[in-house]
């Protein structure tokens, strides 16, 4: 970040949590309280290592990511970081919110030997794709499944 640079980036803090909240709701349409303050919790207790961030633009909230770090699990040897939740005021896109939040994980993450940062994605959320495909992002080599157990459920009567 540089003295020009509109977009201040620092560590996700307990007294947050409102606005994320409130942030979320504005682009999901939906309130989800009780996720992000699970989220929320995780993220500012796990071993004390904080990656998780919030961006602001002339003072304000702007956007913030909840991201954990991850020791070996799904049979991976390594340790790799996963983003769970990006988001970024809508009136506030186009100045460099996002990129200056993952730019500032990528670099907490290389401090503490993190190689690997993975996200999971709706495919037919064109914008967020397209996003994390100009910050580098490409497809995993593995396969992410899901079972609808009401469907799972019906098959089996």
């Amino acid at each position: 970040m540089t003295h020009n640079d509109p977009v201040v980036v620092r560590n996700l803090r307990p007294r947050d949590l409102d606005a994320v909240i409130l942030l979320d709701s504005k682009i999901t349409g939906r309130k989800r309280t009780e996720y992000f303050k699970t989220k929320l919790a995780q993220a500012l207790s796990d071993t004390g290592i904080q990656v998780s961030l919030a961006a602001e633009v002339d003072g304000q909230f702007a956007g913030f990511l909840l991201a954990r770090v991850y020791y070996g699990e799904f049979g991976a040897m390594e340790q790799v970081a996963v983003l769970d939740t990006i988001g970024v005021n809508p009136n506030q896109r186009g100045v460099g919110v996002g990129k200056a939040l993952l730019r500032q994980l990528q670099q907490n993450l290389r401090g503490l030997g993190i190689g690997s940062l993975a996200t999971e994605v709706a495919w037919d959320d064109v914008e967020l794709v397209a996003f994390f495909q100009k910050s580098g992002f490409r497809p995993a080599p593995r396969l992410c499944l899901d079972l609808d157990l009401n469907a799972a459920d019906a098959d089996q009567t």
